[in-house]
């Protein structure tokens, strides 16, 4: 049984009760339902009208349910019961929070740090299928994760191709080159679905299932979901989520999105890909910033910002655990929202396609973030990005560039860098740090998130590279240009080389790092790189410096 909860407070409320009539007037919600794609204005017609397989997937999906437990099944019996995910962005979300709220193990490949990417090649190799999920097949990290992989088999004695499992679009070139080589099995999922609503397609449910996940009940508490969603009408959960996170004036354009007890563990990030990559666009959009448990947040009576809460419908008292973090949430404008995962990936999509009307976006296209990728490719061949001389402390590399107000600032010492990019965070902006690094095995360093945002007073958002370029990197180069930018890179003690490629992964991790550093000075915001010449003792380095400030 679907169970889902929606509270609005404060300028959310007001939002919703503002916009909901018009939405009403216009039959959005029946229109969405019926795949009307012209909802988002003329210059989005052409791709709207290729995205909204989303909102009736439920047969093609549930056609696909006997086929991944046979697989599964077939798998078990031959001892492989590891499944590792090779996939960016929308194509490795959707699978990690499914199978973590499923209690479910899943291995997620995407990165590029040489570090990560041996640890996963190095253990349980002989129990484990690979599953490779990529709409086209070209995207580099994914392309470069299969090739290892792939080749880490071989080496073990194993016939890779027998461990290899592909979705990805029909008659992608990774399809083609997939069933020629002769892949244990290939999903084709629906191509009208984009990456970041595809979590209740192929990609969503083959890496999902092949772990154990209980997929059924997530379709059947979905589509009991959109049914809902679907009416017009004024209690519509769908029209006042959109209208409460893209509908404030001024907008709320921050995010703070708070665990307030969930047991759907890991959706914050999955939040944040859809909403930031749906809507950094043009100037505008909104930005999730993902509040680790326990974490405060001084800044959330600010009035660029929006608190979202995701709560345990049911708890035992039959209440939220609110007041388990009411000393954290001082803000009255929130949102409270909860219950089976299935209705929230739906309710987050379609109130996603509503605040992308509200804001006049296309909440479909991602057109910043190929301009990272571009200038990663060329980073590949070249040198470095320009930027200020390189300043040495202690274990630490300093370089700034774009705006001037940090590349003339004293950059002499990791603190007085730091200092001095705290100082360029604008006071409707935000700081984001972007970490080139390990997030399974150095996941310590996250804690300087809350401290930086305590230090700015303003929200911080903290990403693992290269996984948030296809997530809220669309927003940091897209959207309104008022970020600051703190980058994390580091020395591999060890490389790992990508079979019959030109490149290494300490090359690749390195280039795509200072292509998007690159991107961002170009559009005149203020970026610090921090390289750790040695990776241990820089990581503690950084850590304690920004403890000391």
């Amino acid at each position: 049984m679907s169970s889902l909860s929606l509270t609005l407070t404060g300028a959310a409320r007001e939002a919703a009760e503002n916009q909901v009539p018009g939405l009403l007037d216009h039959e959005f919600a029946s229109r969405l339902a019926a795949k009307d794609h012209t909802l988002w204005g003329v210059e989005a017609e052409d791709e709207a009208s290729k995205r909204l397989g989303w909102v009736d997937l439920f047969e093609g999906s549930r056609q696909l349910l006997p086929q991944i437990t046979a697989l599964r099944e077939e798998l078990a019996g031959e001892g492989v019961t590891r499944v590792v995910l090779a996939g960016m962005g929308g194509s490795s979300l959707a699978p990690e929070v499914i199978c973590a709220t499923a209690g479910v193990e899943l291995t997620v490949l995407d990165s590029t740090d040489p570090q990560h990417v041996a640890s996963v090649i190095g253990a349980d190799i002989e129990k484990t299928v690979l599953v490779v999920s990529s709409k086209s097949g070209s995207t580099v990290e994914t392309d470069s994760q299969r090739r290892i992989v792939q080749q880490a088999m071989t080496e073990a004695g194993i016939d890779a191709q027998s461990r290899t499992v592909i979705v990805t679009d029909p008659g992608s070139p990774l399809a083609k080159s997939s069933a020629e080589a002769g892949v244990r099995a290939v999903f084709e999922a629906d191509p009208t679905v984009g990456g970041r609503y595809s979590a209740l397609t192929a990609f969503g449910l083959v890496p999902s299932g092949l772990a154990g996940a209980d997929l059924e009940s997530l379709l059947d508490d979905a589509e009991e979901t959109l049914a809902i969603l679907a009416e017009d009408d004024a209690d519509n959960p769908g029209l006042r989520l959109g209208a409460a996170i893209g509908g404030t004036t001024p907008l709320r354009n921050k995010l703070v999105v708070v665990d307030a007890g969930s047991p759907l563990l890991g959706l914050g990030a999955w939040i944040e890909q859809l909403i930031a990559e749906s809507t950094g666009k043009n100037g505008t959009g909104l930005l999730p910033v993902i509040v680790g448990d326990g974490e405060p947040e001084l800044h959330r009576d600010a009035d660029d910002v929006l608190t979202v809460q995701i709560i345990d419908v049911d708890a035992e008292d039959g209440t939220s655990v609110d007041n388990d973090v009411a000393d954290l949430v001082v803000s009255s404008h929130k949102v409270r929202t909860g219950g089976s995962l299935g209705a929230q990936f739906m309710l987050w999509e379609v109130a996603t396609a509503v605040a992308g009307a509200l804001l006049g976006i296309n909440p479909f296209d991602q057109p910043d973030v190929e301009s990272a990728k571009v200038a990663a490719r060329g980073m590949l061949d070249a040198e470095t990005p320009e930027s200020t001389e390189a300043e040495v402390d202690g274990a630490v590399e300093i370089r700034t560039l774009g705006s001037s107000a940090l590349t003339d600032a004293d950059t002499a010492s990791l603190q007085a860098a730091l200092k001095a990019l705290l100082e360029t965070v604008r006071q409707d902006g935000y700081l984001a740090v972007m970490a080139y690094l390990d997030r399974t095995s150095e996941h310590e360093l996250e804690s300087i998130r809350a401290q930086l945002s305590s230090l700015a007073g303003r929200p911080v958002t903290f990403g693992w590279g290269p996984r948030f370029l296809h997530s809220t990197g669309q927003f940091h180069k897209g959207g309104p240009h008022i970020g600051a930018f703190l980058q994390i890179t580091t020395e591999s003690e060890g490389d790992v080389e990508v079979p019959d490629r030109p490149f290494t992964l300490a090359k690749l991790i390195a280039a795509q790092a200072a292509g998007d550093a690159q991107v961002l000075a170009d559009h005149g915001m203020p970026v610090l790189r921090v390289h750790l010449q040695d990776r241990q003792a820089g990581l503690t380095q950084l850590i304690d410096t920004v403890e000391a400030l």
